[in-house]
């Protein structure tokens, strides 16, 4: 497969814009210009190209809910805030290649009429925004950005705004909320970003991985991207893959290759001769597979959602036989505990007692009962609140349960 999001990871200074030239860097450019906006936004969705951040939703469907006459402006936010545990993936190309970034932010922002663009960043994040500040620099010292880019009468601003180490704000309203200055709480929809986003303006949030694979869509036709992946998964995805591998890191895939194949080419298998116990696909909050589930399945949307689990994120965390399944769900729980905005009863109160059923399990002190009781309050989280973190807590419980009861009931007895 040719790579797509990642051919410049291995290039010297590749995060410099010489360099990003040297490569053909902002080629799609001249292609974009001489079309209308409406034919970006088809052309997008010719492609297949899905969102990259987690939900999976089709870009191109996405930026066709802005309205047609807005009457006011419309607005880019690019999810930068990446606080999925497992997940590492748009750190990579923020650091080794912003330029693509800054290159998607265009087309992307070209396509839905917006002026202006909001990348919302991990306040962790340090390195990458120094890096991606730069880039940003260079992007409007060489008039990419600006006014009147490459004298084409097309007019583009990108703003950083650094979070502050928030989970919620990756979800999109919550996001949206910190960049306006308020308190990073999820709002209800309807009504949805693309009719009252950011300021009360039409708004698109796309995530930093879907941007990155603009240039190629546009630079090379919708067909040489839908002919990677699968029918309904196409393209290319990057996985971030760590635990008891013997090569953890970033690496890009075709949709649909197998789990087991990855884990065994791309990411040199099992360390130190042992066995496969479970495999978290998607990142943290999507449900755990066995390591028999784990053999036939692909990695695309369709086919981990037949074993009941999502890719999200591509965020793979890989578990050998040596691993206490208890104890790993234990430090899931305490994450999500922590990171619940509190806004929503279920959430709030859920996480807390999720936390001491644990909590107690985990010490020696589990009760019978305990193990039902984790499964009923996870149900009753599951589809009650304003976003899906509550899902995204109680869905890894639910697995871990259901899947490995007997290492619980063992801890319990």
């Amino acid at each position: 497969m040719e790579q797509i999001l990642t051919q410049n990871f291995k290039v010297l200074n590749a995060c410099r814009l010489n360099a990003y030239l040297g490569r053909e860097g902002y080629k799609s450019l001249h292609k974009l210009f001489s079309q209308q906006s409406s034919q970006i936004i088809e052309e997008v969705k010719k492609s297949g190209l899905r969102g990259r951040g987690g939900a999976g939703f089709p870009t191109g469907m996405k930026w066709g809910f802005i309205p047609k006459d807005p009457g006011s402006p419309v607005y880019l936010c690019v999810n930068a805030d990446e606080g999925e545990p497992g997940t590492f993936k748009d750190r990579a190309l923020l650091e080794k290649d912003p330029h693509r970034l800054i290159e998607g932010i265009i087309i992307a922002a070209y396509a839905i009429g917006a002026r202006e663009a909001f990348v919302y960043i991990r306040g962790e994040f340090y390195r990458p925004y120094k890096i991606l500040e730069a880039a940003v620099s260079e992007a409007y010292a060489n008039n990419f950005l600006g006014k009147n880019i490459l004298g084409r009468g097309f007019d583009l601003d990108i703003y950083i705004h650094r979070g502050a180490g928030a989970y919620i704000c990756g979800e999109e309203t919550s996001l949206i909320s910190s960049i306006e200055g308020k308190r990073g709480y999820p709002k209800i929809k309807p009504p949805f970003p693309a009719v009252k986003g950011l300021f009360g303006r039409p708004t698109i949030v796309n995530n930093v991985e879907t941007l990155a694979a603009l240039p190629f869509i546009i630079s090379n036709g919708a067909a040489a991207y839908a002919a990677i992946g699968t029918e309904k998964s196409k393209g290319s995805k990057l996985i971030s893959v760590s635990g008891h591998v013997a090569r953890p890191g970033v690496y890009e895939i075709p949709l649909g290759l197998p789990l087991i194949t990855f884990i065994n080419e791309y990411a040199g298998g099992i360390r130190n001769g042992k066995r496969l116990k479970a495999v978290i696909p998607g990142g943290s909050s999507v449900p755990v597979l066995t390591s028999l589930e784990a053999k036939d399945v692909l990695l695309d949307y369709e086919s981990l959602a037949s074993k009941g689990t999502m890719l999200g994120s591509g965020g793979m965390i890989v578990m050998d036989e040596s691993v206490d399944m208890v104890k790993a769900l234990k430090v899931l729980v305490d994450f999500y505990h922590h990171e619940s905005c509190g806004q929503c009863t279920p959430c709030r109160e859920g996480s807390g007692w999720l936390k001491k059923i644990m909590d107690r399990i985990e010490s020696g002190h589990g009760r019978d009962g305990d193990l039902d009781l984790l499964i009923n309050v996870s149900d009753n989280m599951m589809g009650k609140t304003i976003c899906v973190f509550a899902d995204a807590m109680a869905m890894p419980v639910k697995s871990f349960v259901t899947k490995f009861r007997k290492e619980f009931e063992d801890k319990i007895n």
